[in-house]
């Protein structure tokens, strides 16, 4: 069995018990109890679950809990709408942009439809439906298509393959977790795969995220913090947060509840 099939296995197996010990793994799984350390190391690192003496538990909700679109959109409004506002400056007529899924990016969505020329490119159900009831003639929304997760995104082998083709001036990425180690992250694998491919369409990325999703892993990086050109946030981030993400991505822009913005960080 190959390292990668084995963690997947002592992962499965912690999420289903609880927790795990060195000694019945590496019986298991016939190999030295060096070598299951080595595994829960690497997972540990990954964040994906927590090293106890002896074993491992669980890290705690986050690598793949998914909440549905619903449930996410409750969370932080003040801050989402915040940001959404900001990052709608940085939207030009004419332009050819992607959403990506979130509630963030939906809420940046409502303030786009008055922007003239727009191309929206999404693999998101609640953004393309609220490009389409803004029914402006002059812009055009093209939806990937694909398999629908729990927090209504389109993924998987269709997603990227729509999206592969495709050059685009601007992607602004929603993520589900954010982290100094595992960079931008979320918690459906096939996600992962369509945001790279969005990333790698895009002459440009923003990452919009509030607060509350600094610390939190998912189960799949999507790209390290300093792929990004741009991250939009609010006030909420904490001084550590602020350090990490200041020398990593190109220009933290920081807002608060009422959308005016602070600039931290180097710019481009």
């Amino acid at each position: 069995m190959l390292a990668q099939q084995r963690q997947a296995t002592i992962l499965e197996r912690v999420r289903a018990a609880g927790g795990v010990r060195v000694s019945e793994l590496a019986t298991e799984f016939g190999v030295s109890d060096m070598t299951i350390r080595r595994d829960l190391e690497s997972l540990h690192e990954r964040g994906l679950l927590a090293k106890v003496h002896g074993g491992a538990t669980v890290a705690g909700p986050g690598s793949t809990d998914e909440p549905g679109f619903r449930a996410k959109s409750v969370r932080q409004p003040a801050e989402k709408a915040a940001i959404a506002d900001r990052a709608a400056q940085l939207v030009r007529p004419g332009a050819a942009i992607a959403l990506s899924a979130g509630t963030t990016t939906a809420e940046l969505a409502r303030r786009l439809l008055d922007v003239p020329g727009l191309t929206v490119v999404t693999n998101s159900l609640p953004v393309a439906e609220i490009m389409h009831a803004g029914g402006r003639p002059d812009q055009t929304v093209v939806l990937t298509g694909g398999v629908r997760t729990p927090s209504d995104a389109l993924v998987g082998p269709l997603a990227v393959q729509a999206v592969r083709s495709l050059h685009l001036d601007l992607l602004f990425l929603g993520v589900h977790g954010i982290s100094e180690r595992a960079g931008f992250t979320t918690p459906n694998l096939m996600e992962a795969d369509t945001d790279r491919a969005l990333v790698a369409s895009a002459d440009r990325l923003v990452v919009l995220a509030d607060h509350s999703k600094w610390g939190t892993v998912g189960i799949s990086s999507i790209v390290e913090l300093s792929a990004a050109h741009a991250l939009v946030s609010d006030e909420g981030l904490s001084s550590e947060a602020r350090r990490v993400l200041g020398e990593r991505v190109g220009e933290l822009v920081m807002v608060t509840a009422t959308g005016t913005p602070t600039n931290r960080g180097a710019a481009e």
